[in-house]
């Protein structure tokens, strides 16, 4: 048997660098990888979501390790250590139950991260609540959560960020707590990066007015 011919761009002369869409143009660089792992990443979201929404484990468990790392840290910012595993576990409980209620119009990771932010800032109300009863002190409050602060600098943080508007909280939680970037934040939440700057502003200055005032 002979041996095939080398496959050139002669050999398929409809072929021309004009005819490549975008999508099929060479790329280089980092953000090209970085866009390309993303949406590898929706893609396998997507299929998951299909398989656990209909009642595999399997499917949901891939879907757990593959956004556990940024809901960990999403958590940990928001409530300091305490309570991490808990409420990652009430995060991924409300996954499961509403997975039937996915309705794709946006990224998995998008719907996640609106799902956990509810749930960490419905947990810190609730110990907020607790604290006003029992602790007795915001110095008390500050010190339960394990890390070094000035006495009700926390708390304060807290209560500031819960004036902020809904779209302007998202964005400086993402970003500011749990250290994303403008066009990861964009994907989640289905915006451009310059809004998320213009969100991300927003938030600051309106903290900087709670503080100051």
């Amino acid at each position: 048997m002979s041996a095939a011919p080398p496959l050139t761009r002669a050999a398929f002369p409809g072929l021309g660098v004009s005819n490549w869409s975008e999508r099929d143009r060479p790329r280089s660089g980092v953000r090209a990888l970085t866009n390309d792992l993303e949406r590898a990443r929706a893609d396998q979201d997507a299929i998951d979501v299909a398989f656990a929404a209909s009642g595999d484990s399997q499917a949901f468990e891939r879907l757990y390790r593959r956004h556990v790392g940024r809901m960990t840290s999403l958590t940990r910012w928001l409530l300091g250590h305490d309570d991490v595993d808990d409420v990652l576990q009430e995060i991924f409980i409300r996954v499961w139950e509403k997975l039937d209620t996915f309705k794709g119009q946006a990224a998995f990771s998008t719907w996640l991260h609106r799902l956990a932010t509810n749930v960490v800032l419905r947990r810190r109300q609730e110990r907020q609540k607790w604290a006003a009863r029992h602790a007795g002190s915001e110095l008390e409050f500050a010190a339960a959560s394990g890390e070094p602060m000035t006495p009700g600098l926390k708390v304060d943080m807290e209560a500031a960020i819960d004036r902020l508007p809904e779209k302007a909280r998202e964005v400086f939680v993402l970003h500011d707590m749990a250290g994303y970037k403008h066009h990861e934040i964009g994907n989640m939440l289905g915006i451009t990066a310059g809004t998320s700057r213009s969100q991300l502003h927003h938030a600051r200055m309106a903290l900087r007015g709670y503080f100051e005032a």
